[in-house]
């Protein structure tokens, strides 16, 4: 019996977080950190609503890029890429709905909206990357 403990290799280490160098996950923190900052700005009878929502679904943008980004096959993979995106659809819709109630102005609403589309672009050009040509790149 081999009473070494195991080790990775330089080649298996590579392949962890690998998530976190991918520009769509780096532009999914930095959207994530614009709607958490939005969100701490809303008033605090919103505080178990759209404050919490808005969070968790920002959060799970990047949550579901990094706990698809080892999985085993790319359709699972691109299952968790899509979750990504219903959960933009989700803040989008949580956007809808503070600027409808007042809590945020136009501007501010279109600038959010814009990265939302430029995230949801990344997003589905990723998904199909990973269909077309496997996620082992």
């Amino acid at each position: 019996m081999n009473s070494e403990p195991w080790t990775m290799n330089r080649r298996q280490r590579r392949s962890l977080f690998r998530f976190r160098q991918w520009p769509v996950y780096q532009a999914a923190m930095a959207f994530r950190r614009k709607i958490r900052q939005l969100a701490r700005k809303l008033p605090e009878s919103e505080r178990y609503l759209l404050r919490d929502q808005m969070s968790r679904a920002s959060d799970s943008i990047c949550l579901n890029i990094a706990e698809g980004s080892n999985k085993l096959s790319d359709i699972e993979f691109s299952k968790y890429l899509n979750n990504s995106e219903t959960s933009l659809e989700e803040v989008a819709c949580c956007l809808d709905l503070i600027l409808d109630d007042g809590y945020i102005g136009k501007e501010e609403f279109d600038d959010l909206i814009g990265e939302a589309e430029d995230l949801g672009s990344q997003l589905i050009a990723f998904g199909r990357k990973v269909r077309e040509e496997g996620s082992r790149f």
